[in-house]
C-alpha cells in the first residue's frame, strides 16, 4: 500500500509541475499585437484583474502633446483601477495620429477591422475618427478630451449620447481665464486668439470667450488658420494688430506649434496665456488649467464599465469638467516685467 501511496503522490507532483511549466510558457510567449506607437498581447489574468475577461483597445492620441499625454496615462490608470491591466488582461494598439486628421482616419478604420473590443479617441479629432469608423458596427467608442462632444456630432446629447459613443469633456473654464487675464493685465484691452477653423472644439471655444471677453474689458481679435503652416505667420499678423496679450485654447493644431508662437510673442514682449498646466511649464505665463490626468482616469473608469458589460454607452452621461486651478510661470513672469496679482497670491508656479 505504501509503494501504491507513494506512485500516486509522485504522479500527482509530475502533473502540478507541468501544469506551473505550462502557465509560464504561455505567459513567456506575449507578442506585439498591430500598431506603431506601442502594443502589448494578452495573457492570462492574474492579480486583481483576474476575474475580468480579456478584452482589447485600439487608442488614437491625435497630437504629440504633454496634455493629451496626461489623458492617456490617467486612462490607463482608471482601467487598472477597474481590474484591467495591460499585459495581464488587456491588449493596448495604441497609436498617436501626428496632428492629422486624415492619418486619424486611416488608423481608425484599420482599429475598427481588426474588431477591438473597444476603440478610445484623446482629443476631439481623434474621437470623430473612431466614432465614424465604429458608428455602423457593434464596437463602442470611449473618448476624452473632447471640448464639445454634441457640436462634433460624436453624441446626441451630453445627458444621453443616443449612440454607442460615450467619454468625458473639458470645458474650458473660459470666464475664470478672463479673470485671471485682467488681474495680470489691468490695462490690457486686446487679447488675440489664433484658432484652427475645421476644429469644432476650437470654433465653440471662440464663440464662448467672445460673448464673455466685452464683461472683462476685452476685445477679442481673432484669426482662423486651416493649417500647421499658417500658425505661425497668423501670430505675427495677430501682433502687428496691436493686442496686449494672446489666449490658447485646447487647438491642437496651435497648441502643437507653441514653440514658433512662444517665440514670436517672446520677442514682441506679448504674453501668451494657455489653457492648461503644460502649456504654462512650456513659457505661457498662466492660465485656469484643467486636470487632465484625472479626467483621463475618469473616463478609464467609464471604459471599464462598458468592457464588464455593465454600463452602455448610449445612456452613459457624458463625464464633464468645467472647473480648474490657477498656475503660472514665474521665470516668464519676471522676464515680461509682470508682478503675480495679489488674489493669485495661492496660485502654483509651476516653472521647471
Amino acid at each position: 500500500m505504501k509503494n501504491i501511496s507513494k506512485k500516486i503522490v509522485a504522479a500527482a507532483l509530475a502533473v502540478l509541475v507541468s501544469g506551473a511549466l505550462g502557465a509560464c510558457s504561455a505567459s513567456g510567449s506575449a507578442s506585439s499585437a498591430a500598431g506603431t506607437s506601442s502594443a502589448s498581447s494578452v495573457t492570462p489574468a492574474s492579480s486583481g484583474s483576474a476575474a475580468k475577461a480579456a478584452k482589447s483597445i485600439g487608442i488614437i492620441e491625435y497630437a504629440v502633446n504633454a496634455s493629451l499625454d496626461n489623458c492617456h496615462t490617467g486612462f490607463m490608470k482608471g482601467l487598472e483601477e477597474s481590474g484591467y491591466k495591460e499585459g495581464e488582461n488587456l491588449t493596448v494598439d495604441f497609436q498617436n495620429a501626428q496632428a492629422d486628421a486624415n492619418n486619424a482616419k486611416t488608423i481608425a478604420q484599420t482599429m475598427v477591422a481588426k474588431k477591438y473590443d473597444m476603440v478610445m479617441g484623446i482629443a476631439t479629432p481623434a474621437a470623430m475618427a473612431l466614432y465614424g469608423a465604429a458608428k455602423s458596427t457593434d464596437i463602442p467608442t470611449i473618448f476624452t478630451s473632447v471640448n464639445d462632444p454634441v457640436a462634433s456630432g460624436i453624441v446626441k446629447s451630453l445627458e444621453k449620447p443616443g449612440v454607442n459613443c460615450t467619454g468625458s469633456s473639458d470645458v474650458l473654464p473660459l470666464e475664470d481665464q478672463l479673470k485671471l487675464i485682467r488681474a495680470f493685465l489691468p490695462n490690457a484691452k486686446k487679447i488675440g486668439v489664433l484658432h484652427t477653423t475645421s476644429e469644432p472644439n476650437s470654433t465653440a471655444c471662440l464663440k464662448k470667450f467672445q460673448s464673455l471677453a466685452p464683461k472683462y474689458g476685452f476685445e477679442v481679435v481673432e484669426i482662423g488658420v486651416t493649417g500647421s503652416s499658417d500658425v505661425e505667420p497668423s501670430v505675427k499678423t495677430l501682433i502687428s494688430k496691436g493686442v496686449d496679450c494672446i489666449n490658447n485654447f485646447t487647438d491642437n493644431n496651435v497648441v502643437n506649434h507653441l514653440p514658433g508662437l512662444l517665440q514670436a510673442a517672446n520677442e514682441a514682449k506679448i504674453p501668451i496665456f494657455g489653457s492648461e498646466v503644460e502649456q504654462v511649464k512650456d513659457g505661457c505665463l498662466a492660465s485656469v488649467s484643467i486636470d487632465f490626468v484625472a479626467l483621463g482616469e475618469e473616463t478609464g473608469k467609464m471604459a471599464a464599465k462598458v468592457l464588464d458589460g455593465t454600463a452602455d454607452p448610449a445612456t452613459t452621461p457624458v463625464y464633464t469638467v468645467d472647473f480648474g486651478k490657477p498656475v503660472y510661470n514665474e521665470k516668464v513672469m519676471k522676464q515680461l516685467g509682470i508682478s503675480l496679482p495679489k488674489d493669485y497670491s495661492n496660485a502654483e508656479n509651476v516653472a521647471e
